[in-house]
């Protein structure tokens, strides 16, 4: 299944990515693999079920959301490459 949409040459200079010809080919296979598993995703029959059917509780929560304390500002700032009056220091990104 070859899709004229999705050409992996394509985005990968939309992602800046400089593949070689042996790179492109070998990522447009697998590009087409995985095209066709959607594909064959598309042709399973979901009529009559819930779209937001899960398989469990889906308000699972791994622990109780509980206060507990925090670092101290000093503790916070100890490995930061730069600081200025108590505050984390990064490069300006805006001109």
């Amino acid at each position: 299944m070859k899709s004229p949409h999705l050409d992996v040459r394509y985005v990968a200079r939309l992602a800046r990515l400089d593949l070689t010809a042996e790179e492109a080919a070998d990522f447009q296979s697998q590009l087409t693999d995985v095209l066709g598993y959607i594909a064959a995703l598309d042709r399973v029959d979901v009529t009559g079920l819930d779209p937001a059917l899960e398989p469990g509780d889906p308000f699972c929560v791994a622990r109780p959301d509980a206060a507990r304390p925090g670092l101290t500002a000093d503790e916070a700032l100890a490995n930061a490459p730069s600081t200025h009056d108590g505050l984390f220091r990064t490069p300006r990104v805006v001109e």
